[in-house]
């Protein structure tokens, strides 16, 4: 299905009758009956649960059922092979109200026409890794001119390999890539089907089976990290701010918690390894790394420009037709609330565009 054709689409005659009964209902009662939360992803072996940040803990921790149980709100998590692109499908639809985002599907979905706003972070500086079988002959980005490379296409993983591959006098159109999601990558790298593949700490795993061997890691190289936001449909924030309010609320709770393991991260890589990666993989990817910025729910200057960069990126690569002003897309509202009631207005340093801490 080409990018576009989905936000053109009409909603089916199920699907509309069945929000606009929600929002019926909604509505009488002020509240929602439910908040329907997606996540770009699943773990390992399509488990539905994903690590990695703020929004993965809400989840993990039951916090949002937590929050909203005595409304009798029920909170509806799914969690999609399809990622990104997937997600954007629901928003497309009418069928999602908030939900974690990587920067690359955040950007085609608005520049096909669906209306959100950012409200938060939710899991940036994500490292990016490229794998090959155990016994391949390839051992550098050069060498993978003209082989199956598995990018799971839509993701933010494609937007930061785009800029990779550019850095080392190679193009798409230099190797044979193939639209794979993470689970069919995975597989097709221990049946040697593909040459290489493109993924996130999951990798590490295939690694330390003796099946793969990675050749290439942005650990250490901040040129190509990969982001997300946390972002809502404006019908639904408009519609229910103070909803909104205590789930950002939580998610800045989440972050604060998160942050608070900087120094000892072993209480945090633990609860993620339910997604099925494991606490040695999460312990790699974050070597080096401060748990606390990583963790970080701030719209500050560095991930504000990041985006804003990457929106011009995704025209350059030809992911969209036009570029929007990002910015206009943010609300701080709720975030800057939480922070202030949390007494956490001063917790997290503000980073530059440059990258620089202050």
């Amino acid at each position: 299905m080409k990018r576009r054709s989905f936000l053109k689409s009409a909603i089916s005659g199920a699907a509309a009758a069945t929000v606009a009964g929600r929002w019926s209902s909604a509505q009488a009662a002020d509240k929602p009956a439910v908040i329907r939360i997606a996540f770009p992803g699943v773990g390992i072996g399509n488990r539905p649960f994903v690590g990695g940040g703020a929004a993965a803990n809400l989840h993990l921790k039951g916090l949002l059922d937590e929050e909203f149980k005595t409304d009798g709100i029920k909170v509806e998590w799914s969690f999609l092979r399809g990622a990104g692109p997937a997600v954007n499908e629901l928003y497309a639809n009418g069928l999602v109200d908030i939900s974690p985002l990587g920067d690359l599907p955040f950007i085609i979905g608005t520049a096909g026409g669906l209306k959100r706003k950012v409200i938060s972070t939710s899991f940036i500086r994500g490292n990016s890794y490229v794998v090959v079988p155990a016994d391949s002959q390839i051992s550098s980005l050069k060498d993978l001119r003209g082989k199956k490379v598995a990018i799971f296409k839509g993701t933010n993983i494609q937007l930061a390999f785009a800029q990779i591959l550019e850095a080392n006098g190679l193009g798409e159109k230099d190797i044979k890539g193939i639209n794979l999601d993470t689970g069919a990558s995975r597989a097709a790298i221990v049946t040697k089907d593909i040459d290489a593949y493109v993924g996130g700490s999951d990798v590490l795993s295939l690694r330390d089976q003796g099946v793969a061997k990675v050749i290439y890691t942005t650990r250490g190289d901040p040129r190509y990290l990969r982001h997300g936001v946390f972002t809502g449909t404006e019908q639904f924030i408009t519609r229910y701010p103070e909803i909104t309010q205590r789930i950002v609320n939580r998610l800045v709770a989440a972050s604060k918690e998160i942050s608070d393991h900087d120094a000892n991260p072993a209480p945090v890589f633990q609860l993620w390894t339910k997604s099925g990666v494991q606490f040695s993989n999460y312990k790699e990817d974050f070597q080096g790394v401060s748990l606390k910025l990583a963790s970080s729910p701030l719209l500050d200057p560095y991930i504000v420009s990041q985006i804003k960069a990457k929106v011009v990126l995704a025209k350059h690569y030809g992911l969209i037709k036009e570029v929007f002003d990002f910015e206009s897309l943010i609300d701080r509202r709720f975030l800057n609330k939480a922070l202030k009631d949390q007494g956490l207005e001063a917790y997290w340093p503000q980073v530059s565009t440059s990258g620089q801490v202050g």
